[in-house]
């Protein structure tokens, strides 16, 4: 039984979740977390337009909140908008943005809207990045595209750090997948080496202690010599 209600209370959430990024609409919500309180449930929208999401007064929050309380029976659910300064950084905004022009301009272009999502998360700083779209491309078969650029960590504990998200386009011809991985430049990464000034001053006092070592053994056979003569 106790499976059972934890598989509900997730199914639930999840449901809660996906109605709140469909009501605010595509392209404006990133992540949506529910916490869980004793004065009751907060619900946090993380979004880069928060004046979008709040609207005139505050008239879409208290709309959301209504909704949460009446069709989904939370007790005393709070919303509270989460900020995101850099979307660039955001793999779930910029698949968003990469599916809505997918819808706007057509299949057709996914090379130019591909090409410019990409530089525009460069040129923002990111390490790396990688979009991929698999779908009717723009032939009449189904076929998957990539577009890359810089490092991007694939397995080990550093990929954990590589932000992914997906996303759908609905086109004329077809639906087309949309999939989106960026390595912000604030990621931590455990083997990342920096090589800066004081690195490279040890590795050449280190290497001229090796070629003093190595110098050693060679006088003192030098000497034995001498003496036998």
């Amino acid at each position: 039984m106790e499976e059972k209600a934890i598989v509900k209370f997730k199914k639930d959430e999840f449901t809660i979740k996906e109605y709140i990024k469909s009501i605010l609409g595509k392209g404006k919500i990133s992540k949506v977390r529910i916490e869980y309180t004793p004065i009751g449930e907060k619900v946090i929208v993380s979004t880069n337009k928060p004046g979008l999401v709040i609207g005139k007064r505050g008239e879409r929050i208290d709309e959301l909140t209504n909704v949460l309380k009446t069709k989904f029976k939370l007790e005393n659910p709070r919303v509270e908008i989460e900020e995101i300064n850099q979307p660039e950084f955001d793999a779930q905004i910029i698949a968003d943005e990469i599916a809505l022009g997918l819808e706007r301009l057509g299949p057709l272009k996914f090379k130019v809207i591909a090409y410019k999502s990409l530089q525009k998360i460069m040129d923002a700083g990111a390490l790396g990045v990688e979009i991929r779209l698999s779908g009717k491309l723009p032939g009449s078969r189904a076929k998957q595209w990539r577009f890359s650029q810089g490092y991007l960590k694939k397995v080990g504990d550093s990929a954990k750090v590589v932000d992914r998200a997906k996303a759908v386009a609905q086109t004329k011809p077809g639906t087309v997948g949309v999939k989106v991985s960026i390595l912000s430049p604030y990621a931590i990464l455990k083997d990342k080496i920096i090589i800066n000034k004081d690195v490279i001053d040890r590795l050449k006092m280190n290497s001229a202690k090796a070629d003093e070592i190595k110098e050693e053994p060679k006088k003192k056979t030098r000497k034995k010599k001498e003496k036998k003569e």
